[in-house]
C-alpha cells in the first residue's frame, strides 16, 4: 500500500506515514457513524445552539474516528517511540466530559466514563513492554464495557460514544499493538 507523508501538524493523529486507504477509512468510520448517531437520534441536538451543536458533532467525530486511527501501525508507533506525548494525550482527553456538557445530558455518566478510562488507560500505558499489557487492557475495556451500558436511563448515542470511548483510550491509544519485535515478524 502506498504510503502518505502526514505533516507534521496531523501526526498525533496519524502518525508519520499512513496509508491512503488507512486515513479513509478512519474518516470514513468517524464521519458515517457521526451521521448516523445524528439522523438516528435527532433529539441529541435539538434545542441547541448551533455552535453546540457543530462542536458535540466533531468531538464525537473525533472519538469515532480516534478509535481506528489508533489501531493503525503509524499512530501506534508514533505514540509507542514517544512516552511524553503518550501521557500528554491520555491525559487532555476530556472528549467525553465536554458531549455530555455541550448536549446537557448525562454529565455525570460522562465524568464516569472519563474518570474510569482515565485511570485505566494510565494503568495501561504503565505495563508498556510487559507481556500483561493486553491482557489488562483487555480486562479494564471489558469491565468498563461490561459495566456502562447497565447505568440507567442512559441515553443511546452517549452509551454508544462512551463505549467508543473507552475502545479508542483504553484499548486503542494506550496499547502499543506493534512492538519491536512483531515490526521485525511483519518485515521478513
Amino acid at each position: 500500500m502506498k504510503q502518505v507523508i502526514i505533516p507534521s501538524v496531523l501526526h498525533d493523529v496519524f502518525g508519520e506515514k499512513q496509508s491512503l486507504a488507512s486515513i479513509l477509512t478512519i474518516l470514513l468510520f468517524g464521519g458515517l457513524l457521526t451521521a448516523i448517531l445524528y439522523w438516528m437520534y435527532p433529539e441529541m441536538t435539538s434545542n441547541l445552539p448551533v455552535w453546540r451543536r457543530v462542536i458535540s458533532l466533531l468531538l464525537i467525530f473525533d472519538i469515532f474516528a480516534g478509535c481506528i486511527a489508533n489501531f493503525t501501525l503509524s499512530t501506534s508507533n508514533y505514540y509507542a517511540a514517544r512516552k511524553r506525548n503518550r501521557i500528554v494525550f491520555i491525559a487532555i482527553h476530556f472528549h467525553v466530559v465536554f458531549i455530555g456538557v455541550l448536549l446537557n445530558t448525562a454529565i455525570g455518566y460522562s465524568i464516569g466514563v472519563w474518570i474510569y478510562t482515565i485511570i485505566a488507560a494510565f494503568i495501561v500505558n504503565s505495563l508498556k513492554g510487559k507481556q500483561s499489557q493486553l491482557f489488562v487492557a483487555g480486562l479494564l475495556l471489558s469491565i468498563g464495557q461490561g459495566c456502562t451500558p447497565l447505568l440507567p436511563h442512559i441515553p443511546p448515542y452517549i452509551l454508544i460514544t462512551c463505549l467508543l470511548f473507552m475502545l479508542k483510550v483504553i484499548f486503542g491509544f494506550s496499547v502499543d499493538h506493534y512492538n519491536k519485535k512483531t515490526i521485525e515478524t511483519m518485515a521478513n
